[in-house]
């Protein structure tokens, strides 16, 4: 029971010395591109810079001793970091304290709703959100937060409440932006992304971060008008509860559920692709757990709600990690630099971090798989444009609820209109498979095969009923016999065997029998219960199609 809350009793027992150096790399490096990351994501929250940094230092630490991923960094993420800052912006007022209590207490609640689904067992949740609206999801998020950072690469204040508003500002404000911030911005993302090509094993926003301190501070762009970052406080964080309560604040409830599902969907993804990668499976509800402590201990340190970012993770593995102990390294590498090294920091310049951060979400817009999906799916095409269109009209978190809300919608579109096969014998065999799919099979004389390929629920029992009777009318009039395949159909409810009972009875009105052939073992005991078999007589497992077809021409 304590190893399965506790894994790193797990990995720390069975340590091997020969990782040391590469858990020990793979943290300073984690560390060496988790601080420019994290103030760069701090600021698309609209906190402080120094509260980027302390996801990563209490995030890593707490994931580290009840995650399962060996090589999954956590720290903030581009995502979640312009969720809270654009929906916490109408909560505060402009009270910059006020804001970064929201931003904790978000977390808090985000940790107590992880909890309860480690309880509640509710790791299935993940599947409930399709990969198409994450595209579509990613892709706005990627445009929204472009538009945020844009402003600061051209060296101008930007504005807007919205899409359509910030694009016109921008684009008005634009003849007037700084050239030497512009030109400033635009070789430091050439730079970042070139190092990331070349040289994906260095820490290259680290080293453009030292270097463009160093010549804004000694050069004469400190008189170019270069904003920076400012001070940021020397030490490690304070650790208290938020001083607000939900009741506090309208609106944090839906905001932490929306972080929630983020963190948790781009955490598990990314833990899943890791550990294929390196040869071992995480464990999906473990996950909630481990989450929901690391986003409870940054609540207490002035955090906000923080995620398993593949980008970061991504990193973490490239360097050589081979446990959590990476983390632990990264946490205690990141606390030297908040005890010892933020003096430097004060002369960062803004539009470094913008690069950051428009670097960073060039994988969050995946143009090869929108248009893959354009060519292979229109309506699954469609569902990439809703999401997309929620989050740049709407906002991001509208946005993710939209986004949660088609998913569900086409969840209950295919469970109310499975597909109903009417199938025919493949020539020369005894199989039988869908007439419209492979139209030269063989048709029974006399006999309608059905295969109903769905569980048979009440939401979706009338429409199956339609779907067969629909068939039936078709038929000439010498239809003695209908096959029901529930091959299937793995589950049926109360409504759902009923459905069967009344369909049962009005075609006996028509001199139509009703027979039911390889039913599984939940559907007998469901069918049995409602003492179907005194219809149906006795339902069989072992009886298959064919031969139901092969008695009917004997009797």
């Amino acid at each position: 029971m304590i190893s399965k809350l506790f894994p790193a009793g797990d990995w720390i027992k069975n340590y091997k010395k020969k990782d040391l150096k590469s858990d020990f790399i793979a943290g300073v490096t984690l560390a060496a591109y988790g601080i420019p990351v994290s103030l760069a994501y701090a600021t698309l929250a609209g906190l402080p810079p120094q509260y980027g940094i302390y996801g990563y230092l209490i995030g890593g630490l707490f994931y580290a001793l009840f995650g399962t991923s060996k090589q999954l960094a956590i720290g903030p993420t581009s995502a979640i970091s312009l969720l809270v800052g654009t929906t916490v912006a109408g909560m505060a007022n402009g009270d910059v304290e006020r804001w970064s209590e929201i931003a904790s207490l978000t977390a808090l609640v985000f940790a107590v709703m992880a909890i309860i689904a480690y309880v509640l067992r509710l790791s299935g949740i993940i599947n409930f959100i399709s990969e198409t609206v994450l595209v579509g999801f990613k892709a706005g998020a990627a445009i929204t937060i472009g538009l945020t950072q844009l402003p600061k690469l051209f060296g101008v204040e930007g504005g807007g409440d919205n899409f359509l508003d910030r694009v016109i500002t921008l684009f008005h404000q634009i003849p007037n932006m700084n050239t030497a911030v512009f030109i400033f911005g635009i070789i430091a993302i050439l730079i970042l992304i070139i190092g990331e090509k070349i040289a994906p094993q260095l820490p290259v926003a680290i080293l453009v971060v030292i270097f463009s301190i160093i010549l804004v501070s000694t050069t004469s762009l400190q008189d170019a008008e270069f904003k920076t970052v400012g001070v940021i406080p020397t030490g490690l964080p304070e650790f208290h509860l938020p001083s607000l309560r939900i009741r506090d604040v309208q609106g944090v409830l839906p905001l932490a559920m929306a972080c929630f599902l983020l963190s948790y969907i781009e955490s598990v993804s990314a833990g899943r692709t890791l550990g294929q990668k390196n040869g071992y499976v995480i464990n999906p509800r473990q996950e909630l757990l481990a989450l929901g402590v690391a986003n409870a201990a940054v609540s207490f340190a002035h955090g906000y709600p923080v995620a398993g970012g593949l980008s970061q993770s991504a990193v973490n593995d490239a360097a050589g990690a081979k446990t959590p102990l990476s983390l632990l390294f990264a946490s205690t590498a990141i606390a030297c630099c908040l005890l010892f090294l933020t003096g430097y920091l004060q002369n960062l310049p803004n539009v470094i971090l913008a690069a950051i951060v428009l670097v960073a979400i060039r994988g969050l817009f995946d143009w090869k798989e929108i248009k893959h999906l354009y060519k292979v799916n229109k309506q699954e095409f469609c569902v990439v444009m809703i999401a997309l269109a929620g989050v740049l009209i709407w906002g991001i978190l509208a946005g993710v609820l939209l986004a949660t809300l088609v998913t569900l919608l086409l969840l209950l579109k295919a469970a109310s209109k499975p597909h109903v096969a009417f199938l025919g014998r493949v020539p020369g065999t005894r199989i039988y498979t869908d007439l419209q799919r492979h139209p030269d099979n063989e048709k029974t004389e006399n006999i309608l095969i059905v295969r109903i390929e769905s569980s048979i629920f009440y939401f979706n029992a009338e429409y199956i009923k339609e779907r067969i009777l629909e068939k039936i009318y078709s038929e000439p009039n010498s239809l003695k016999i209908v096959i029901l395949d529930l091959n299937s159909s793995p589950r049926i409810d109360i409504a759902g065997a009923r459905f069967l009972k009344n369909l049962f009875v009005d075609l006996q009105t028509k001199d139509i029998t009703l027979k039911i052939a390889e039913a599984r073992s939940d559907v007998r005991d469901s069918l049995r219960a409602e003492n179907l078999e005194i219809l149906f007589g006795h339902i069989s497992r072992s009886v298959s199609v064919d031969d139901l077809v092969q008695r009917s021409r004997h009797e």
